[in-house]
Order: structure tokens, then sequence, then C-alpha cells
């Protein structure tokens, strides 16, 4: 069992359960190993905890505002920095190898530099008030259906569309003002105004100067993610801007998981229990019974590749004139029952998040499915006639996110079989290559790509439905995978 902080009180000890899942999940995306990602995020549990421990008892002596990042975020970082001490200690062979070409790079240091040279959803998201920023990091990155988070942060389910909006232009404008003050060469500085207009409105047209210039200048590049509201790219910005490497992998994970309709499940009943029988259950909750809630809640978690929502603990604000948050009389904690997490699913009409996934559907393999037999024809003709077996599994293949030299894409398949371990494979017919994959490891060859089951996920009911998320590298053309198969047998393609 990991050697946890011990939790405080009931409110605490629901919370260590749900967020221990998010740190060990990503953790398992930073190393080599289930061993290593345990011992990882132990650690990173363990130092996160305290910092906001720390945090919270300075600012209760002082008086003071703590500009911090909502809780999930900030345990997610912890990861990140924990790794990094990892490699300086000479640990780096348990961590995942792209990781460690990123940990040494310029990438890395941008998000533990000079604050003014840190990525921009980062500087915008710390700097709002934590409620608010804890509210669009669980309706855009958690992808929670939104009657779920105002239920989480103790807000009014009636007018929590309209207080996410409210939060989201406050992100734009910290991001815009954050923008201003970066230190920029007099080409950046000149686009500035023209790149605030042109992300103020859904209809407006990119220049294309402007255009060839977000294509050369990263900077210039992010600022225009996280000020354009529109278009279902605020997730990403968030994701990619706040935790860094493995960002995208992350997102699509809780993707993933809001589309099962898999998010929370036991960990929410500890949770509602609790609060509901009041600091009685505490004993109950507290200390080993919630460790070992929480160690049982991310096994099944990682067995199917979740990564569970943000615990805040709920309160009633309303807003200053400046837009920000201040406690209203009474407020009273508000938390969620099982059975509203339970229910949750992505295609929740209340959640808050458009869909950025594209789907391509590759094209269907055709009769290039081993154990295939010929039949003889009934009639008395000397012709013969081939008969095809009906495939056991359908594949369905997204480009869910494109950039100008790479993308990130999803396997998903289901297999009318029980299968006891699987191995996919897939043809790419432009060439393009697999650089970073979870929930899967893989290797390539050509262009065929084979996807095998992680230690996890290898056991598959029939009807059951499994995956892997990827980032590959494209050049010249970015046309969808074909011959997909399962074991050897070839699969049908579905839209």
């Amino acid at each position: 069992m990991p050697d946890l902080p011990t939790p405080r009180n009931a409110t605490e000890a629901a919370w260590f359960s749900e967020c221990w899942d998010a740190v060990l999940s990503y953790a398992d995306l930073c190393t080599s190993g289930s061993a290593s990602a345990t011992q990882l995020a132990t650690e990173a549990f363990t130092h996160g905890i305290r910092q906001a421990r720390d945090d919270d008892g300075g600012a209760k002596g002082s008086g003071r505002r703590v500009s911090r990042l909502p809780r999930i975020p900030l345990l997610l970082t912890s990861v990140r920095t924990t790794a990094a001490a990892w490699e300086a200690a000479g640990s780096g062979h348990r961590l995942d190898p792209d990781l460690r070409l990123w940990l040494t790079s310029g990438k890395a240091a941008r998000y533990t530099g000079p604050p003014l040279s840190r990525p921009l959803a980062l500087r915008g998201l710390r700097d709002l008030q934590e409620p608010d920023a804890a509210l669009l990091w669980l309706a855009e990155v958690e992808a929670l259906p939104l009657p779920v988070v105002a239920r989480r942060l103790g807000l009014d389910p009636a007018t929590a569309a309209a207080e996410l909006a409210q939060v989201r232009a406050l992100f734009r404008d910290r991001c815009h003002r954050a923008h201003l003050d970066t230190p920029m060469d007099a080409r950046c500085r000149a686009f500035a105004r023209l790149l605030d207009a042109v992300t103020r409105s859904p209809g407006a047209e990119t220049p294309e100067d402007l255009s060839r210039h977000l294509a050369r200048c990263v900077e210039c590049a992010e600022a225009a993610a996280c000020l354009r509201l529109h278009g279902g790219g605020l997730p990403a910005a968030l994701a990619g801007g706040v935790i860094g490497w493995g960002g995208l992998a992350y997102l699509e994970r809780r993707r993933r998981a809001a589309e099962a309709g898999l998010v929370g499940g036991r960990a929410d009943a500890a949770t509602d229990t609790g609060f509901a029988e009041g600091e009685e259950a505490a004993p109950r909750i507290g200390r080993a019974g919630t460790l070992v809630t929480a160690v049982l809640v991310s096994a099944l978690a990682l067995a199917v590749s979740l990564m569970p929502f943000d615990g805040s603990e709920g309160s009633t604000s309303v807003r200053d004139e400046a837009g920000d948050r201040r406690p209203a009389a009474d407020p009273g904690p508000s938390f969620p029952s099982a059975s509203a997490t339970a229910t949750s699913t992505a295609g929740s009409t209340a959640s808050p998040r458009p869909s950025r996934s594209r789907t391509r559907s590759a094209p269907d393999p055709g009769p290039g499915i081993q154990g295939g037999s010929s039949t003889p024809d009934r009639t008395p003709s000397p012709t013969r006639s081939t008969k095809r077996p009906a495939a056991t599994c359908r594949v369905r293949y997204e480009v869910v996110d494109e950039w100008p030299d790479g993308f990130q894409g999803a396997v998903t398949v289901t297999s009318s079989k029980a299968l006891d371990t699987w191995r996919v494979a897939w043809t790419f017919g432009d060439g393009q290559r697999v650089s970073q994959m979870w929930d899967g490891d893989y290797v390539q060859s050509g262009s065929r790509v084979t996807a095998t089951a992680a230690d996890y996920n290898k056991s598959v009911r029939a009807g059951g439905t499994f995956g892997v998320g990827f980032i590959a590298s494209w050049h010249g053309g970015n046309g969808p995978a074909h011959d997909f198969t399962l074991n050897g047998n070839g699969c049908t393609t579905v839209s």
C-alpha cells in the first residue's frame, strides 16, 4: 500500500480518494512500468498535499490570498517536478524515454523559469481565484457534465452555465494581460492587437500574414489558443499549457472516461456517505479505511484508463466589481451524489465542452481476414463461390487533434469475442510515425503499427470495447489508417 499522507477529516479523506487516481494515471504515462508509476505517484502526491497544506497555513496566518492552481492540476504538476527530480538523481531510466528528452529540453525549462516566460495558460489559470480556476479545469479538461461540476463546487446548477461563461471570459482577460506583459520582439508586438481582435469574434478570418506568423512563433500560437474561446481548442490549450509533457494524452484519457460514462464510481459513493452523515462518518472514512478505498479505486480506474475529477470543496460566492469571487454569507458546502456522477456521460447535453474530435474512417480492409474459407456452391454449377466469414471486431479510427507536423489519434476496437489479451495492427497510408502511445505498447515497421495490451487492460469481455491513443508525426499527408487486424484477424471499420 502506498505510504500516503493521513487525511485530517472526512472532507479531506474523500478528496484524497478522488485525486489519487488522477495522479497515478498521469504517473503511468510518465514511467516505464507499473511499479515505477506507483512510486512516482506516491512521491508526487505526498509532495503536492504538503505544499497545499503549507500554502493554506501560510495564507490563514497572514490573511493573504494564495495564487495557486486547483487541486488536480496542482498534483499533476507535482508529478512532473518529481519526475524531473528522478532524472536529476540518476533514476531517469524509470521514466518514459520521450519524457526524459523533454525534461532536458528548453520546453521543460519554460515551466520552472522566470514567471513571464512560462506558458500563458499556466499564468492565466494561476491568476484566477481558485474556485474559478477549479470550475474552468473541471468543465474543460476533466470533461465533467456541468451539473456534476456545479455540485462539486457548491454552485447553483441553474446558473452554472452562465458562471462558466463568465469564468471563460475572465480567463481570456487574464491571458490577454499576461500576453501583453510578456517580453516579445517587435514583430510579435505588432501582431498583438490584431491577434486580440481576431480571436474575439467566432466569424473573424485570420489574415494571411498573421497566420504565417502563428505557424512560426510558439508563444503567439499559445496566446491564440488561450484567447480564442470558440472552436473547441481551450481544453488542449489548458492541458498542454499547465501539465506540459503528456497533456494531450491526459486530455484523451479524460475524454474516453467521459464517453464511457465511467467518471467517479465508488469514490463518489464513499464521498457521499461520509458527507451525508456528517463528521460522525469520519472514523469510518478516514485514515486506514480511506487509504484502502483510494488504492482499490485507483486500481479499478487505472484498469480502464480513467482519470477522475477534482475533489474541490464547495463554497458559495458572489463576484465583486472586478469579476473575482468573494465569499457570501453561510457558504455551506454542497457535495455530489453517487448517482449523479455514476450516470454522467460525455454525451450529456449539460456538458459545456464542445466536441473537438474529427472522425476519419479508414477504408474497409475487404476480404483480408485470416481463417476465411471457400465453400462449394449448392447449385449444379461448375463454378465455386467464395464465402467470407463475418468479422469478429469493429474499429473506429479518429484524428482527435492535428497541427502542422503532427496529430493525436485514437483507435477504438469492439470485439465480439472474449479476449485474454489483444494485439491490434494497422497500416498508415502516408508514412505517419507514432512517437507516443498510451493504454498499450507499440512497435512500428515501415507504415505498419502493432499495438499490444498493457498489463492492466489485457482481458476484454465479449462485446467489450478497448483502445489506444497516440501521438504521431506526418509530412505531406495525413490520410486515415487502414487494414486493421485484431490478433491477426481482419476488422470492419466504422465511422
